[in-house]
């Protein structure tokens, strides 16, 4: 199957040389077809597509764009990156709304015989139109002419990226990228996934690494716009199982709607001041207490929003409260469907994955400790330090495969 070759990819191009040849010999790629040479230095396979290579992930929110930096270039390569290079690498922010996470980028990393380093880039997709303004100005559509995308915005928008840009996007499946990104990243990174200790309380909660030596099977959870979850039961084994619309979309909109913020930073940044007890009804509210027969806490939400039909509780409640309530309706909803997957399936790991998790420590402290509780500690809630880049690394690697 398509994974199953992916998987066999991945692991060719993870393991690395332990030093460098004194003389130069030519690499054989899949297509046993010789490297370039150059003054001593290998520049990968012959076949594969001129520098600069991209990987785009188009969601309906965000858009994420990987660049592969090579640490050795070709005369050739040289004069057709050197711009491009000078002004992603040179900058953190590109236009109004672009950034680059610089503590993100990982370094000496291996595709296919070539050792560089990958920058990360976000911007918001509202702004497509900006950034491919951008990116004729900076002279993109003079030196790219294929740029691969996955995401449901690289068919949206495949049509304006041609016209305007000139670009031919090599198009790869959203979830095969995403399943191929995680792959490729956690074995290039040992610290790659983690989980929060003592979630539930604020003095003690942190992060530890997580050791994802020996994976299979596991559940996936993207939190995107909407959610999609994935049961991984090994290489080229996995399905979606189940997904809701309510996800980061969900709470970036209805957070504008309520509280009329602009950004999902803003809306962060409110829910981390607020208290959606004073927003919700807590099981307390109906029973008094705790409900004990079957142990739930009287602290526990029996209905978001729920206190928002009383007057009084209605004025009380400040822009600040309505989005921490907003931020716990969705995490709350993404958790139990995620725990009841795990349960059907047998799984007792959950990887949670997305930028809906991008500084997002509410949610996934959130998630770790629901995750545990409504399981008796039998499920843990693991997380990601590259949360919603996968999908643009594995269409980069699918690009590879397929040149």
């Amino acid at each position: 199957t398509k994974l199953i070759l992916l998987d066999s990819l991945l692991q060719e191009i993870c393991s690395r040389a332990a030093a460098e040849p004194e003389s130069c010999h030519p690499v054989m790629s899949s297509g046993s077809v010789p490297g370039i040479c150059q003054n001593g230095v290998q520049f990968g396979p012959e076949e594969l597509p001129p520098m600069p290579w991209f990987g785009m992930d188009i969601g309906g929110t965000l858009s994420k764009l990987v660049y592969f930096e090579p640490v050795n270039t070709t005369e050739e390569e040289e004069d057709r990156v050197k711009n491009i290079r000078k002004y992603l690498t040179n900058n953190l922010a590109y236009g109004d709304s672009g950034h680059r996470d610089q503590q993100k980028q990982m370094e000496d990393v291996v595709i296919r015989n070539r050792k560089g380093r990958i920058h990360f880039i976000r911007f918001p997709t509202n702004v497509m139109t900006p950034f491919m303004e951008l990116a004729k100005e900076k002279g993109m559509a003079e030196t790219l002419s294929t740029v691969c995308a996955t995401g449901g915005g690289a068919y949206k928008f495949e049509n304006d990226i041609r016209k305007e840009l000139n670009m031919t996007l090599h198009k790869f499946d959203e979830l095969d990228s995403l399943i191929g990104g995680i792959q490729f990243i956690e074995k290039n990174n040992s610290k790659e996934l983690y989980f929060w200790e003592n979630p539930g309380e604020d003095s003690l909660a942190c992060k530890k690494t997580y050791d994802f030596t020996n994976p299979y099977p596991f559940m996936l959870v993207n939190i995107g716009s909407g959610v999609s979850i994935l049961s991984v039961k090994g290489p080229g084994k996995y399905q979606r199982v189940s997904g809701t619309s309510l996800g980061g979309g969900t709470f970036l909109g209805l957070s504008c709607l309520l509280t009329k913020c602009k950004t999902f930073e803003e809306a962060l940044e409110l829910a981390a001041k607020g208290d959606n007890k004073k927003v919700d009804k807590l099981v307390k509210d109906i029973y008094g207490g705790d409900y004990n027969r079957f142990g739930l806490a009287g602290d526990i939400v029996a209905s978001s929003f729920g206190q928002m039909n009383i007057e009084e509780k209605f004025m009380g409640a400040a822009k600040e409260d309505l989005a921490r309530a907003t931020l716990m309706m969705i995490t709350n909803n993404i958790g139990s469907i995620a725990r009841l997957c795990c349960k059907s399936e047998g799984m007792e790991r959950c990887v949670f994955v997305g930028n809906f998790l991008r500084i997002n420590t509410i949610a996934m402290r959130s998630l770790s400790t629901a995750m545990e509780y409504w399981s008796n500690g039998a499920m843990k809630a693991l997380f990601c330090e590259h949360e919603g880049y996968f999908g643009a690394v594995g269409c980069l690697l699918e690009l590879m495969k397929t040149s």
